[in-house]
């Protein structure tokens, strides 16, 4: 029985992997970990009934610990600390990374050292530790299998292309779909007086708040295509991105010969949680089927970078290097930080980022400690600067 832990079991892909888990009855859940949510966790737990828990402060732990009394053989974690146990786990043998934001890199790459398979649904660990995730990948044998939905149908597509001896096809490029968000076909002025509300109206997909906001600014984009450069060792010049607003094709690959596969599916994110947690099986997944004959056409567009910048920054970051990509992502999680507790307005998100690339000094292969350190002196810069 495949053995399972979850670092962020109650966001929208830790709850949609459980939901997974329900439907296929053969996945034992060994550990899970949440920030604040623990009445959620505390469901989770009396359902799934793993041996360890992790919560982010020390006082949750003690009311979680309380809530859950009448229940044995459960350990009680905390922070940083807690994160790397879920992630060692050592009944697991796959971790799912569901986590938002930079505090998925430690917990990531201790589950790596540990031999664990990563299903990886955390961006933001590859866009500033690649250069380290996927060597250490290698080196542990371990496999990196893709739960965004756009580098799933990209996995999917390079995996149906395979040679006779299992050796895959290499790519000439790869095309990574945006359904454009809640503002496409808006100009930056128009932009100037967004609400929050209005960003958080994503048009096709059920997601969290932050990644919401980073796939109206576009800069959802940006990232997954940085992570695309690390996932399929691809040059940023050969990753494209183009806008399919009906959110059917998930991404396209096209191969020497000009031939080009593309993955198409409805906008449900079990289908590629499921696919990375029994990968190579395709199993039987309930829900709405594409009707080709209801389909007038299938629209490709290119997205509007003059307007939505966050896909410029993410390939400057790219031809910069080093931990720019650090710098790129830890303003625009400062940003949106701020922008969903309405300290900011949704273009005052560009500005945020811009002024961070344009001004903390950039390093060279940078450690994993170095990479934190720029995450601190990014937000640290920003707080002065904008006075949030």
């Amino acid at each position: 029985m495949r053995k399972i832990s979850i670092i962020g079991s109650t966001g929208s892909i830790g709850t949609q992997t459980l939901e997974v888990v329900r439907e296929n009855g053969d996945i034992e859940v060994a550990a899970l970990s949440c920030g604040r949510n623990i009445g959620l966790l505390e469901k989770q737990i009396r359902e799934f009934k793993p041996s360890l828990v992790s919560v982010e402060t020390a006082e949750d732990a003690k009311k979680l610990e309380a809530s859950i009394a009448d229940l044995s053989g459960i350990t009680v974690m905390y922070g940083m600390e807690g994160l790397l146990a879920v992630a060692c786990c050592p009944e697991a043998d796959t971790v799912v990374t569901a986590i938002v934001g930079m505090i998925g890199v430690e917990p990531t790459i201790a589950a790596i050292k540990c031999g664990k398979d990563i299903a990886l649904a955390n961006k933001e660990t590859l866009v500033t530790a690649g250069h380290i995730i996927m060597p250490l990948a290698k080196e542990k044998n371990v496999r990196i299998l893709p739960v965004d939905s756009e580098h799933s149908a990209i996995f999917q597509c390079i995996s149906g292309s395979r040679l006779a001896d299992g050796t895959e096809n290499k790519p000439s490029r790869l095309l990574i779909t945006a359904s454009g968000g809640p503002f496409r076909g808006k100009k930056y002025d128009e932009l100037k007086n967004v609400t929050l509300e209005d960003a958080l109206k994503h048009p096709n997909w059920s997601m969290g708040h932050k990644i919401t906001i980073d796939s109206a600014t576009l800069v959802n984009k940006g990232l997954e295509v940085i992570e695309a450069r690390y996932l399929f060792n691809m040059p940023p010049e050969a990753i494209e991105v183009v806008v399919q607003p009906q959110s059917i094709i998930h991404s396209m690959v096209e191969f020497a010969d000009g031939a080009v596969m593309a993955q198409l599916g409805t906008p449900d994110m079990k289908l590629p949680i499921q696919y990375a947690l029994y990968y190579p099986e395709r199993r039987y997944l309930p829900g709405k089927r594409l009707d080709f004959t209801k389909m007038s056409g299938i629209i490709i567009d290119k997205p509007d970078r003059e307007t939505f910048k966050g896909l410029d920054f993410a390939y400057r970051a790219l031809k910069e290097g080093g931990a720019m990509t650090t710098i790129f992502n830890a303003a625009n999680e400062y940003a949106v930080g701020c922008f969903l507790e309405k300290k900011i307005s949704f273009l005052d998100i560009y500005k945020m980022i811009e002024y961070a690339m344009d001004r903390v000094p950039n390093i060279s292969s940078p450690s994993v400690r170095e990479i934190l350190d720029k995450k601190t002196e990014t937000e640290e810069l920003l707080k002065s600067a904008f006075m949030v």
